[in-house]
């Protein structure tokens, strides 16, 4: 997914080839999870006629700033990539749109075209980013939530241990969480954790000076290097666990030592046992086990990134707790319809159904309402009706309770039209009617 150096490569590309262009076209998406709060013809507006002054990154965030407000504002989510016509911008393999795709693509979400005939579009796959429109993205939400960005707002390494020391969480946690420090995502985490010698759970708060310290120095490398070669990974050090995160378990190695993946900060996570070990105090207690499966980031949410969506992997400790245990909140069934038939005046059999209760508990005036009732809904007009078709599939006809509430509403009517009738013969006749046979 695009973590600080991918997203550093698109503001660098931006940068390079479209500050001071005129945006003289663009067409936006009418897809209102990736364009967010704003309609397509407002946001075409607010592009048109503007000059792209500078391009600004926080964290995973990146912004244009024109010569106006508003701004428009990119979270890049599990699959934003920016495209430049013409221009070499890295691409990471969960955009996955291709030199030989329609352009603009299909996945296009926000495009651009400048007053030089250069055209620009952000895509999303997978549509988890965000697109806004800010009067000032900095004040704004997500970005204003961000902690300082790791390769802009670097903590000295005075300040990084200080900060440690206070934090009782897992160090992987830690690093994700993007209101502590911006930009890390999770291969950078497992990359410095692993080059750092530094296991995902230790609590951030027990780890010793000279390991801090050597954290922090990771973490300025292998940003840096990332960002160095445009976050191309084919480029990145053959000795960075990052080549190896993606392989299978069992056949997962990074310099002849075996990868282990364990769930750290609510995410899938590569370590080494043999050189990232956890204290003896933690280990005894740490409920941890392996996985069976790889690595597979594309089927989790972006969810360190502050103010996105917020789909995590549940921690492993609770799946070792709960396994073999039904969760599943139980609730009173309905009570069961009891079926009794009579007979009615002709002798047919006629079905009196009572919801939970024993017919014969009831009035006798209520038991014949029931019978006239049901005889009546099965020949109504002199004509027997078709029975009531049940779906299986679908409770829609149904409250909570399990009633039926259409057969309620009918039974309550056809009550209606017999008690009317009674009282118009009442009046005509001074006589109660005679309740009819059963």
């Amino acid at each position: 997914m695009p973590e600080l150096p991918e997203v550093e490569a698109a503001r660098r590309a931006i940068e390079d080839n479209c500050i001071g262009k005129k945006i003289i076209r663009a067409l936006i998406a009418d897809d209102s999870k990736v364009i967010d709060a704003v309609s397509p013809s407002d946001f075409q507006a607010s592009l048109v006629g503007k000059t792209i002054v500078a391009a600004h990154r926080k964290g995973k965030n990146m912004w244009l700033q024109l010569d106006s407000p508003p701004f428009p504002t990119f979270q890049f989510g599990m699959a934003g990539a920016i495209y430049i016509k013409g221009v070499a911008v890295t691409k990471y393999k969960r955009s996955a749109v291709n030199d030989t795709d329609e352009w603009p693509s299909k996945y296009s979400k926000v495009f651009m075209e400048l007053d030089d005939g250069l055209e620009l579009s952000f895509t999303d796959k997978r549509r988890f980013a965000k697109v806004r429109l800010l009067e000032n993205p900095v004040s704004a939400l997500p970005i204003s939530e961000l902690g300082p960005d790791a390769l802009f707002e670097p903590m000295t390494a005075e300040d990084f241990f200080k900060s440690l020391s206070s934090k009782k969480t897992g160090i992987k946690a830690l690093l994700l969480d993007q209101s502590y420090i911006s930009g890390i995502g999770n291969w950078i985490a497992d990359e410095v954790l692993y080059q750092a010698r530094i296991h995902p759970l230790q609590i951030s708060a027990s780890i010793s000076k000279e390991s801090c310290f050597a954290l922090h120095q990771c973490i300025k490398e292998v940003i840096e290097k990332a960002v160095e070669v445009g976050a191309d990974s084919s480029q990145f050090p053959s000795s960075w666990i990052f080549h190896s995160r993606e392989k299978k378990p069992g056949k997962a190695f990074v310099d002849g030592k075996k990868i282990e993946f364990i769930n750290a900060g609510g995410r899938t996570s590569a370590f080494v046992p043999e050189l990232q070990k956890l204290p003896d105090s933690q280990a005894a207690k740490a409920p941890v086990r392996s996985r069976k499966t790889p690595m597979k980031d594309e089927d989790v949410d972006d969810s360190d990134d502050a103010g996105g969506p917020e789909e995590q992997v549940q921690e492993d400790a609770k799946h070792v707790e709960l396994k073999g245990k039904n969760t599943t909140k139980k609730g009173k069934k309905p009570p069961a319809k009891e079926k009794n038939t009579v007979n009615d005046s002709r002798g047919a059999a006629v079905e009196v159904r009572s919801r939970g209760k024993n017919p014969s508990t009831k009035g006798k005036h209520q038991e014949d309402e029931k019978d006239v009732v049901d005889q009546k809904k099965k020949t109504r007009g002199g004509k027997k009706l078709p029975a009531k078709r049940k779906s299986l599939e679908s409770d829609d006809e149904h409250d909570d309770d399990g009633v039926d509430r259409d057969d309620d509403k009918e039974d309550q009517e056809i009550i209606k039209e017999e008690k009317s009738k009674a009282k118009k013969e009442t009046g005509k006749t001074g006589k109660q009617p005679k309740k009819r046979s059963r």
